[in-house]
């Protein structure tokens, strides 16, 4: 049983976190009157002059520099961690079996790394698995949108950011995080499988914390699958031939990551994967 509580009075309702929503006008400053601009803290939607807020809430957690009176809010910050918790185990739970798929936020429509995500969510969805994404545009649409006209169940799980958008149009349930862990906590607990799409420091560092959770064991029977060899095969050449050469991974390591150019290859190493986690639960 959750407790909820009101803030005390030196920590404001300003300060009680944010997901970024962008300008769904698709313009600059304040939008248009039926279409404003608009900034999302939590589940607190802020509007027009409203939106001004320097900060997000992962910086103010992060910021030792700032005042002293953290010492003081911190430990109600705690409360609303504790709430981002309970949520996303509250939304997720009856989420089918599932696959994480990430990629670029910054991926165009009409690029063919749209098209494969697509296809891919597709794919995922004809064989019986949810997808999970983080919610944005680029290649998280285009797996997003793929399995929900498919017929299949799309997730979202978006972050408090200060430049990208929100959920887009082809999430069926979405979640807004305000702390970046939560939202990590949610992608491994509820997924089967990471496959990564081409994208940047997002995307690498699920990549490598899916991996590490693999190699120490906190989660097993998780596939991790590189889609797209010319992008991808540098990063494995380098782990293969400095990192595992150097004698910093072991080879049960290396073998963690499956690179692939077929989506028909990606879906199988998921479904065995998974056939094999079922054998043993």
């Amino acid at each position: 049983m959750v407790t909820l509580c009101s803030y005390p009075d030196h920590m404001s309702a300003m300060d009680s976190d944010s997901t970024t929503n962008g300008d769904r006008s698709g313009q600059t400053g304040l939008g248009t009157e039926e279409n404003p601009s608009e900034k999302r803290r939590g589940p607190v939607v802020l509007r027009r002059g409203q939106r001004d807020e320097a900060t997000t809430t992962d910086q103010r957690l992060l910021d030792s520099r700032g005042p002293s009176d953290w010492v003081h809010t911190d430990p109600w910050r705690v409360l609303r961690i504790q709430a981002e918790f309970v949520e996303g185990f509250g939304s997720l739970a009856e989420v089918p079996k599932a696959v994480t798929v990430f990629g670029s936020a910054r991926t165009p429509r009409e690029h063919p790394e749209y098209a494969v995500g697509r296809r891919l969510g597709a794919e995922l969805a004809g064989a019986g698995f949810a997808v999970i994404t983080g919610g944005g545009p680029g290649t998280m649409e285009a797996a997003n949108r793929g399995c929900q006209e498919a017929g299949g169940f799309s997730v979202g799980l978006g972050i408090e950011l200060p430049f990208e958008q929100g959920l887009n149009p082809w999430v069926d349930l979405g979640v807004n995080f305000r702390y970046f862990f939560a939202r990590k906590t949610m992608f491994v607990k509820y997924s089967q499988a990471f496959i990564g799409l081409p994208g940047g420091f997002g995307t690498l560092d699920e990549l490598f914390e899916a991996l590490t959770l693999v190699q120490t064991k906190k989660v097993t029977k998780f596939p991790v699958v590189l889609f797209g060899s010319d992008y991808w095969g540098g990063l494995y050449d380098w782990l293969r031939d400095s990192v595992h050469a150097g004698g910093k991974i072991g080879d049960k390591d290396l073998a963690l990551l499956h690179v692939t150019d077929d989506i028909d290859d990606a879906v199988r190493v998921v479904n065995e994967a998974y056939q094999a986690w079922e054998d043993v639960h």
